[in-house]
């Protein structure tokens, strides 16, 4: 399997990742990670961000496709194969706005901005 490919089925995993975590079959382990996952891939910030010569893109390239590859471990296997037929349809008209998945990455950073700005006082 070539980048081409796996950058494909990123694509495609990341909304049946979505549908699981509505899923009532979905452990409530794998949900917490699948809402972390979602949230990561929806928000606008990044846990590294862009602007950072190298290092800004590696979360792109490495962060989101291990929390996926995570989460989807933690589902089972016949809940990700109907979430996965039941994703092609889902994001045919772009995201879906939920603000609320941005939150575990803005919290994280501002526990980061209040421990740094109470190391410098």
């Amino acid at each position: 399997m070539n980048l081409k490919e796996k950058a494909k089925g990123l694509k495609r995993d990341i909304p049946a990742v979505f549908l699981a975590l509505k899923k009532r079959e979905t452990p409530w382990y794998a949900k917490v990670i699948a809402f972390l996952t979602v949230g990561y891939a929806l928000s606008p910030l990044d846990l590294i961000p862009d602007l950072i010569p190298v290092l800004g893109y590696l979360d792109d390239l490495l962060i989101l496709p291990l929390m996926v590859a995570f989460t989807i471990r933690l589902i089972p296997k016949e809940v990700m194969k109907g979430c996965r037929e039941e994703a092609v349809t889902l994001w045919v008209s772009g995201k879906p706005k939920k603000w609320y998945y941005a939150l575990p990455v803005v919290l994280l950073w501002l526990l980061l901005l209040g421990f740094l700005l109470r190391k410098l006082r």
